[in-house]
């Protein structure tokens, strides 16, 4: 079943998310504040609006994709939205999201919160997936369009969650790409090229999913056997870590705020504990 919808904001994601649509019939209005990035889609069938009222009074179900929260403000402030499902597909904080759902909810128009969890080029693809919270029943009628640029999952009617979520997977991916650049800038300091190292970074990074389950079980139930390798061994691997980077003169700050986190994990008592302790010290304080 075709719907008609509209997508503003036209960057990388938002033209692929438009021409999943138009390959899936979808009558699709579109609107970006440089006009031209409309040009490709419109000669494959997208209605360009002139205006963001425009885009808006097209279709029931409006799709954001903007570099964030405050630019969702920035297109709607003033616009009549009553009576339309925003589905904002922006990164940004839990926090700002609640405050968009409060300020749509008082001007009639219901808040669909959205992480895509694919690169531009993947959107649509099997592998895509997408966070979604805020009410389930606007969810449900949304859902098979929506599916079109990705595995629907709803997390549930807390707005903040999809962001929550998006964001968290955010953080490891971040943290591990800059991992990689520098783990493969140390070892090109002493010359050598990142291809012949990059069979070992690959087998390492492949190797990371065997932990996951132990320390997922570990952290639930606050306990934390370290028999195989403590949190003082890996701290001393931390300071040799660090060392290495300094001795090359590469930065260091990312290993040295990994050594943080195991020397406040040694102060805080968990030095007999295995890594994942570490979580003890990242935690929000109890209360």
């Amino acid at each position: 079943m075709s719907t008609p919808l509209t997508v503003i904001g036209l960057g990388p994601m938002g033209r692929a998310m438009v021409e999943k649509f138009l390959d899936h019939g979808h009558p699709t209005t579109v609107w970006n504040r440089t006009a031209s990035r409309a040009d490709g889609l419109v000669a494959r069938g997208a209605r360009r609006a002139a205006t963001p009222q425009e885009a808006l009074d097209a279709s029931r179900l409006v799709i954001l994709s903007l570099t964030d929260y405050d630019a969702m403000h920035d297109v709607l402030d003033g616009a009549v939205v009553a009576g339309k499902t925003i589905v904002n597909l922006s990164s940004d904080t839990p926090g700002k999201t609640l405050r968009a759902a409060a300020w749509l909810a008082e001007r009639g128009a219901e808040l669909l919160v959205g992480g895509v969890m694919a690169p531009a080029p993947l959107v649509g693809e099997p592998a895509a997936y997408v966070f979604y919270s805020g009410p389930r029943e606007v969810f449900e009628a949304h859902r098979e369009t929506l599916a079109v640029i990705g595995r629907p999952d709803h997390l549930g009617e807390d707005h903040s969650l999809a962001q929550l979520f998006y964001q968290a997977q955010l953080d490891y991916f971040l943290t591990a790409l800059a991992g990689v650049v520098h783990s493969l800038a140390l070892v090109g300091a002493a010359g050598v090229p990142a291809a012949r190292f990059a069979p070992y970074l690959k087998e390492n990074v492949e190797s990371i999913a065997m932990y996951l389950d132990e320390a997922i079980a570990d952290i639930d139930r606050g306990r934390y056997p370290g028999d195989l390798a403590d949190i003082v061994m890996m701290g001393a691997t931390a300071d040799h870590v660090v060392g290495a980077g300094e001795e090359a003169g590469v930065d260091v700050v990312l290993p040295a705020a990994v050594r943080a986190l195991y020397r406040r994990a040694v102060e805080a008592g968990h030095g007999r504990d295995n890594w994942a302790a570490l979580y003890e010290v990242v935690k929000p304080p109890a209360g």
